[in-house]
């Protein structure tokens, strides 16, 4: 199945187009074809278009990667699934450079494949986090253009984190009494977010979108968690002189692992797009001890994302936006029911039954006519 350990246990399951097709058509109908138009379940398999089933009641064409993170995408089913099973898998992750060497696709293809991956990997419904949570903010070093990443001379992005305090022995979060010392846990789910600045406004908005309400909130004392005394329990932690990890250990923790991660994999982030890769960062520790069983979140078939496509993804407008083909007449396609001229079937009906306008005969005996 889809959650093969090894490389060649995946290569086994889904050695060829048909294999991934039969998957992804299982994962999407399980019960058999249902149309998203009418909801009937007659349909035929189209040959001129690949992996595209047409509704025989009202002629619908549905593709098996529509609504996934391969919508209208030409390159083949094996580059996506191994491109996912190598993401999902692979414990430090993988650049668009190493997805050029290894899958032989150009740097801008391999690019964005990434960060569609990225992109669904963020499930819209997921719970927040809950019991015991500590919250602080930090600064990682971001890479401004493509020469040689130099840390020293880098620019900084603010990002705010907060992670679950896990107790040991009953492998669930256990609140103490204010100031106590939570001796003897780990880590649970993180969350991570750039913040614009260290103020009031942007640390409460990461605290209510992420962490759930009630919750023990262990901070530093910074003068912006305050105001969230209303909603959470508010236990602050004076760190003085002390090394912030001794006060707060899982945070820092998983603050110098983002930053080991972004130096050793990616040489550096980018500011313009350090929000898909903190959602990667944070996919890959919530899933640390089980990462073979992403493979199908990674595809986007587990939740169901908008497509984005490249404009999106580069915050660009598509220059072919408003652009209207001039087409002399409409387009014929090729169905399974034979050939069929686009448009509504009043506008081919009354297209049909248009009877042609005649033509005007040449008057050949007056000069300087053409009819």
């Amino acid at each position: 199945m889809a959650r093969a350990r090894s490389l060649s246990q995946f290569q086994r399951t889904f050695p060829d187009e048909a294999s991934c097709a039969t998957f992804l058509f299982e994962r999407r109908w399980p019960d058999g074809f249902v149309c998203p138009a009418c909801g009937n379940g007659r349909a035929a398999v189209l040959k001129s278009r690949a992996h595209t089933y047409e509704c025989l009641d009202c002629g619908r064409q549905t593709s098996i990667t529509a609504g996934t993170v391969m919508h209208r995408s030409k390159l083949p089913l094996t580059t996506w699934f191994w491109a996912a099973h190598l993401m999902s898998t692979h414990s430090n992750g993988m650049s668009a450079r190493q997805f050029e060497e290894q899958l032989d696709l150009t740097y801008k293809t391999s690019w964005l494949l990434t960060q569609k991956l990225r992109r669904s990997m963020v499930d819209p419904n997921r719970q927040p986090l809950e019991g015991v949570v500590e919250v602080d903010q930090a600064e990682i070093p971001f890479r401004a253009g493509d020469t040689f990443f130099d840390p020293g001379k880098s620019g900084k992005i603010l990002i705010a984190g907060a992670v679950e305090v896990i107790d040991r022995g009953a492998n669930k979060a256990k609140p103490g009494r204010m100031g106590a010392k939570y001796l003897d846990t780990r880590s649970g789910r993180i969350r991570l977010a750039m913040i614009t600045d260290n103020s009031a406004a942007s640390i409460e908005a990461f605290v209510r979108a992420n962490v759930k309400r009630g919750t023990t909130l262990l901070t530093d004392g910074h003068a912006s968690y305050p105001g969230l005394s209303g909603d959470y329990r508010h236990d602050p932690r004076t760190v003085g002189k002390m090394a912030g990890h001794v006060v707060l250990p899982w945070i820092h923790r998983v603050f110098a692992l983002l930053k080991r991660w972004g130096l050793g994999t990616y040489h550096g982030l980018r500011r313009k797009h350090v929000d898909t890769y903190l959602d990667e960062f944070v996919f890959r520790y919530n899933r640390r001890f089980y990462r073979h069983v992403s493979f199908e979140t990674v595809l986007g078939l587990a939740v169901h994302h908008e497509p984005i496509s490249y404009w999106d993804i580069a915050g660009r407008a598509n220059p072919r936006n408003g652009v209207v083909p001039l087409r002399r007449t409409k387009r014929r396609r090729k169905t399974a029911t034979g050939m069929r001229q686009d448009g509504s079937a009043e506008a081919i009906a009354r297209d049909q039954n248009h009877a042609p306008r005649a033509e005007q005969p040449l008057n050949m005996n007056q000069p300087g006519t053409t009819g």
